[in-house]
């Protein structure tokens, strides 16, 4: 069956509140893979051999079904054949999601309680699903993050004025982009320093589990 018409049956099965939806493609022949993910780039999909995650939403959550029938259309027509299957669906609940705070606000109320001569930090976001992991992954690849372990966890470096991390406008874009793709989280500041002067170095270093950081 073609792609689009998989697509069609699966968002007939979806309920009348859904917000946002996972979607996964298994590609049937893993050369295609590369060629599908670029045809999906739009939806900044998470690619692993066969397997291709990404995201479609209502009401600016994400690409909406008419794009996701047009990317898929695309493959369709390039003879990339396929399983696609529906991962994860969230319903909309307006007044609950309009009183859930961001991680972007999560970032303004923990800068603001910083040292006002702080220099680095040493943060962590911890996301809500393993489902999030890729594309999470993809949203804050500015900031060089690392994963200790199998959670869905990601820590990162921040320099306010110079040095090693990212500055603080960009850790906010990064965040702000979670919350675009309705990413619910936590946000931990895990180590600050205050008026570092870097001399011949990237800045302050951290040592966690015997590991430079």
């Amino acid at each position: 069956m073609r792609l689009v018409e998989q697509f069609r049956r699966l968002e007939s099965d979806l309920p009348g509140g859904w917000r946002s939806a996972h979607l996964r493609l298994i590609v049937g022949d893993e050369r295609d893979s590369g060629r599908a993910a670029a045809l999906l780039g739009p939806t900044n999909p998470g690619r692993h051999g066969k397997v291709i995650n990404f995201w479609t939403g209502r009401r600016g959550a994400g690409v909406g079904p008419d794009g996701i029938r047009e990317f898929l259309r695309r493959l369709d027509a390039e003879g990339i054949e396929g399983e696609l299957e529906l991962a994860h669906v969230q319903e909309a609940d307006a007044a609950a999601d309009d009183r859930r705070p961001t991680l972007a606000d999560a970032w303004d109320t923990a800068a603001a309680a910083l040292p006002p001569d702080w220099s680095d930090l040493y943060a962590e976001v911890e996301l809500s699903s393993s489902d999030y992991i890729e594309p999470g992954a993809l949203r804050l690849s500015p900031l060089n993050p690392t994963r200790p372990d199998a959670r869905p966890l990601f820590r990162f470096r921040a320099a306010r004025k110079f040095g090693y991390g990212a500055s603080p406008e960009m850790v906010r874009r990064c965040l702000e982009r979670l919350d675009e793709a309705r990413m619910a989280g936590e946000l931990r500041i895990l180590n600050v320093v205050s008026d570092s002067y870097p001399a011949k170095t990237q800045g302050p270093v951290w040592y966690a589990g015997g590991k430079v950081i």
